[in-house]
């Protein structure tokens, strides 16, 4: 193998040219970019950066704007840049926003002016807010309260500063006199007077208006009593279905009973009205009042309504009929539901069986499922002819129902499947996909798996939605884990999704298949991937090269477990070697170089495929594959003769320039080259390799070249090598002697004639020398880098001086390293297919079921080969308890402290999207704990879901309080808050006991992945959010700790064990994770064993997002200290 040095280069994007870009952004037009500049500003700031040379951009393009989130921002910016020089005295620039700030106090738009008078509360300097303050007084007077409160909080901060005194000598009578005269609405007093005074009026519209803000004030906590007998004088007789609707609301939400859980006695008041509604002769009065009925929990309120519930089952309309059947579902299942309406069951049994409304026998069919559950099924048994033209809502109940009953009675499981299998010819789609899902859960039978796989292909092709078609794809790749075999008869019907143009599904459908091959459907498969490929050549959707992509890796992976199919692809493949879309045509040389490694027998045909087609290829990175391909593969005399003559053609006649083009380089630079150099320069960047180091990569080697402009001509009249080279890119050339230099130590055996390889030696050498000279003369903007001179000269020297070691290396070393990393990629594949495979073990004591002694009458052939799956299983040891359990105990936190009155813990279960806190409170005293109330609140991307209830705790007893958290992204967050309760002594004394803080760990939301080093690299350069940690261990064994980073990270290692063998000082590793919320975490483990023994280097952290790289690294930062 080659041996070279490799330059290592890393840059890092600095706060200058960060600045630049928000820079460029905020002098644009674009709002969206405008604020998310600002942010990053804000960001920078908040880190510690100074930008002075931005804040003359804001003032000049920003401040004019009237969006109100670039207002919002604009302020906060304001708050925290520096507003004084090192000596306190505030910096000439800042008198610039007062004239702004003015504005902003004078403005038509109330938010705009109650935020800048909250900014001001926040500013110090006496200087800036002296001009402003005529305009801060004028907003005591403006007509929205919000305004005036924050105008009376900007004065109070005006008056607390050093010189406020001065400023403001007025300001206390000011606000004397204020307050004498305001009556602002948000004191709930003044708000209740108001809303009565609607409330009396005869205006609809204004009743309307201020039933709404009553409903509000009680959603807000309020408690307004003294609404309650106006609403039941003034509201009660309304005939207007708006006001009905909103005062059903009212008494929804009201609390209907005191402290001792007793019903007030003026809720009485309202039964009157309710039995009113229920007799009403509009009908949409009547069902929204059944509706609301179904709601209340107080039986007291119900009971004297329930001989006008049951009347409203034979009302005409179908709306007050099943809302009726709700109704008495509802009060059935109070507390004493039962003494009330003894009768339901009965009564609703008898309904059911005249109603024709779908609706409501869906409901009636539910209540009968929920409190009769025995006349649910004899319904069921009595019409199971007539499932099949029920309603959806009922066929839909009828599965839950049995789903439910087969839970709770598996021996009746047959029967029931088989109305299941009837309903997947049923009309509605979300009916046959719950009775598919339905048939999963509840059997193991191969039918009952094969018509669930059906009904899922099925549903695949005929819905339009791509939400759907994904859903479906997740079902089957279900499946596919659990009865591989019954799917691997449906490959070719799931492949008939590839033809929604969507990439996700296309992609999860290819995904799937693959696990699906087998040697008798290979053929079918391989087929119909062949044809997805041709249709990319004609098709003109903008994603074809992507897709073509895929379908070139999934062709790649059947081929590499079949190798018979290869002789059948692997020449259609080889037309996309020139494909614009570079990472298609990369994937198919890499194919095409495994392919012909494996596959002997084609390796004649594949390298005169290859140089027929060499000159089509259009990137540098997959003309140095097929080049490396061209040197080891070319074994024959005329093979060799082609392989030179292909070479000498793509470079092109030397030499790569003449004398009088040197001498006008520098002219030359200024025009033409000046493209060259734009597109060279401006697109560097670090890239990291497949080891783990870091290199300087260039954008110019990924995509299709440009014509070059250095030599005269198109592109059709000069060969792809020599373009490429002429635009600079050496380490093409450095492979392209390499090539050569094979070929023509590889001559040397099969030549006899001495004549002829003296010749190609020569013109190899000739290549050689002039590329030499091109790399270090003025023709091209930069020189020859350091490691393309180095190889290239080394391939002078050997061509010129050969011993038999040389030619040994150069000849066999190559194709042995290439072997052995095939044979490593293979083995971690095999691993991987393990580590996959369920390993099942029978428990001792399991129950041993003999099939053969059980009686098989009057069973089915679907009951018969549930049995049979259902006894593999248990033989196998598939039916498993959850191993969970010991591990809960690890998720118990402690709230307070042993010495506090009221002790907590909390244990936190966390589930992809949500966070439940299951918090436990022991009331430690003698003492009743009235108005209890657990207060959570949260940083980060957490959002609490439900408001705090107030709870009355018994001395010495407990409770448990659950508390709901969605979380929307892995940024570390952190819940914190407090218990707050009333104790019952003489006086009530509130108490606050402060909780302590739950940190929700990273390590939840992040799982172990795969990912191609090719797919790696992309990502790498693409993720702009880089955090980097110094190695800071007392680990001494660079194994040993990459081993710990992987364990405390939760993260898959990328880089093949082979990699890591052996001692050199040295480790790079790439570590790779992604998180439930799609996003993609990448670390670069580079580390140096020093003299001393300890370990140094960096770990860097790449991420689309920011909260994973910081949440990344401050736990790696945390972690790392410890022992492996």
């Amino acid at each position: 193998m080659e041996k070279s040095c490799t330059l290592i280069v890393h840059f890092d994007k600095g706060t200058p040219a960060l600045a630049n870009e928000i820079k460029e952004s905020l002098e644009g037009n674009d709002v969206a970019a405008k604020i998310d500049a600002l942010k990053k500003a804000i960001m920078l700031l908040l880190n510690g950066e100074t930008i002075p040379q931005l804040f003359i951009t804001i003032i000049r393009y920003v401040l004019p704007s009237e969006d109100h989130t670039i207002q919002k921002l604009l302020l906060l910016y304001l708050e925290i840049i520096d507003k004084t020089d090192s000596r306190g005295k505030v910096l000439p620039e800042m008198i610039l926003i007062c004239q702004n700030l003015r504005n902003n106090l004078q403005h038509p738009n109330e938010y705009i002016r109650g935020v800048t008078l909250r900014f001001l509360c926040r500013l110090n300097q006496s200087e800036i807010v002296e001009p402003l303050i005529p305009s801060i007084l004028s907003n005591l007077e403006h007509r929205h309260p919000f305004v005036r409160r924050n105008a009376v909080l900007a004065i109070m901060s005006v008056y607390k500063l050093p010189q406020g005194e001065q400023l403001l000598d007025s300001a206390p009578e000011i606000v004397d006199k204020f307050i004498s005269t305001e009556q602002d609405p948000s004191s709930t007093p003044a708000l209740a007077n108001e809303i009565k005074e609607s409330l009396e009026g005869n205006d609809v519209a204004a009743k309307i208006d201020a039933l709404k803000k009553a409903i509000m004030l009680l959603l807000n906590g309020e408690t307004i009593p003294q609404l309650f007998i106006t609403i039941i004088r003034y509201v009660l007789p309304s005939e207007d279905h708006t006001i009905q609707k909103l005062l059903l609301l009212y008494l929804e939400i009201i609390d209907k009973t005191d402290s001792r859980g007793k019903v007030l006695p003026e809720m009485i008041l309202i039964c009157q009205n309710l039995r009113n509604n229920l007799q009403h002769p509009n009908e949409y009065i009547r069902g929204v009042t059944l509706r609301f009925l179904c709601r209340l929990n107080q039986s007291e309120i119900v009971e004297p309504l329930i001989p006008s519930i049951l009347s409203n089952l034979e009302h005409r309309h179908p709306f007050v009929r099943r809302n009726a059947v709700l109704a008495i579902m509802s009060v059935y299942k109070l507390p004493q539901g039962e003494q009330l309406l003894d009768s339901a069951p009965e009564i609703v049994d008898k309904f059911i069986s005249t109603e024709q409304d779908p609706s409501s026998k869906r409901n009636a069919f539910l209540m009968l499922f929920s409190c009769s559950q025995d006349r649910a099924i004899s319904y069921l048994f009595t019409n199971i002819d007539k499932i099949i033209d029920w309603g959806e809502q009922l066929q839909m109940v009828v599965l839950e129902l049995i789903r439910k009953v087969c839970r709770s009675n598996k021996g009746e499981k047959g029967k029931y499947i088989k109305i299941i299998i009837s309903l997947l010819n049923a009309n509605s789609t979300a009916v046959i996909y719950e009775c598919a899902s339905t048939l999963v859960s509840l059997s193991s039978a191969p039918t009952a798996i094969r018509a669930a796989a059906s009904t899922y292909c099925q549903l695949l092709l005929s819905q339009s939605d791509y939400n759907v078609k994904l859903i479906v794809l997740d079902r089957l790749n279900e499946l596919k884990s659990s009865n591989r075999e019954i799917m691997v008869e449906m490959v070719m019907d799931v492949l008939r999704a590839l033809s929604s143009p969507n990439l996700d599904i296309r992609r999860k459908t290819i995904d799937i298949a693959l696990e699906l091959i087998t040697p008798r459907n290979i053929d079918e498969v391989v087929m119909m991937l062949k044809k997805e490929v041709v249709k990319t050549q004609s098709g003109e959707h903008e994603k074809n090269g992507e897709y073509r992509q895929m379908l070139v890796q999934a062709i790649h992976s059947c081929a590499i477990k079949f190798p018979e199919v290869a002789s059948t692809v692997v020449h259609l493949l080889m037309d996309f070697l020139g494909d614009s879309n570079v990472a298609s045509a990369l994937d198919v040389v890499v194919f095409v170089r495994e392919i012909i490694q494996t596959n002997p027998k084609l390796r004649i045909s594949i390298i005169t495929r290859l140089l027929d087609t060499f000159y089509q290829i259009r990137s540098a990175r997959v003309c140095s594959c097929a080049l490396w391909i061209i040197g080891e593969y070319c074994l024959s005399l005329s093979e060799v003769e082609s392989g030179i003559a292909s070479i000498k053609q793509c470079l092109g006649d030397l030499p790569f320039y003449t004398a009088s083009e040197e001498g006008e380089g520098h002219d030359a630079s200024k025009s033409a080259p000046q493209q060259v150099i734009s597109t060279t320069v401006s697109s560097r960047r670090p890239a990291v390799l497949a080891d783990g180091t870091y290199a300087t990569q260039s954008a110019a080697l990924e995509t299709a070249m440009s014509p070059p402009t250095l030599v005269q001509g198109s592109l059709s009249s000069v060969g792809n090598l020599r373009s490429l080279i002429l635009s600079g890119d050496f380490f093409l050339a450095a492979v392209v002697s390499c090539t050569l230099t094979k070929l023509v130590l590889r001559l040397e055996e099969v030549q006899t004639s001495k004549a002829e390889v003296n010749k190609a030696n020569a013109q190899a050498l000739l290549i050689m020398v002039s590329i030499l000279q091109l790399g270090q003369s003025s023709v091209l903007p930069h020189p020859i880098d350091n490691d393309s001179h180095d190889r290239i000269t080394l391939c002078i020297r050997l061509l010129c001086n050969t011993g038999d070691e040389i030619r040994k290396i150069w000849l066999e070393s190559c194709r042995q390293s290439f072997v052995k990393m095939l044979a490593d990629k293979q083995r971690r594949e095999t691993e991987e297919i393990k580590a996959k495979a369920q390993v099942s073990n029978a428990q001792p004591d399991d129950l041993i079921d003999f099939y053969h002694l059980k009686s098989r009458k009057g069973m089915s052939q679907l009951e018969l080969e549930d049995e049979v799956q259902d006894d593999l299983k248990r033989a196998t040891g598939e039916f498993t308890k959850d191993s969970d359990d010991a591990n809960k105990l690890n998720r118990i936190l402690q709230l307070t402290g042993f010495s506090d009155p009221v002790y907590a813990e909390a244990y936190v279960t966390v589930h992809h999207y949500d966070i439940v806190l299951d918090v436990t409170v022991i009331n430690r005293t003698k003492e009743t704990l009235q108005n209890l109330c657990l207060e959570l609140a949260t940083m980060g991307d957490l959002k609490l879901v439900e408001r705090p209830q107030n709870y009355t705790l018994a001395p010495e007893s407990s409770k448990q309080i659950k508390a709901n958290i969605k979380v929307s992204s892995t940024e570390t967050g952190v819940i914190f808050g407090n218990i707050v309760y009333e104790t019952s002594s003489n006086v009530l004394e509130r108490t606050v006991i402060v909780l302590n803080d739950i940190h929700i760990d990273i390590m939840d939301y992040i799982s172990p992945a795969s990912c191609a080093d090719v797919a790696f690299r992309t990502m790498w350069a693409e993720f702009e959010w880089e955090n980097k940690v110094a190695v800071n261990t007392v680990i001494q064994d660079e194994r040993d700790f990459l081993t710990h980073i992987i364990k405390s990270t939760n993260m898959k290692c990328l880089t093949p064990p082979s990699a890591l063998d052996g001692e050199c000082g040295f480790l790079a590793a790439n570590l790779y994770a992604k998180s439930v919320f799609g996003e993609d975490a990448l670390v670069n483990v580079s580390i140096e064993k020093q003299a001393d023994g300890k370990l140094s280097g960096y770990i860097r952290i790449r991420s689309k997002t920011q909260g994973i790289a910081l949440s990344l690294g401050d736990k790696i930062t945390l972690k790392q200290k410890g022992a492996a």
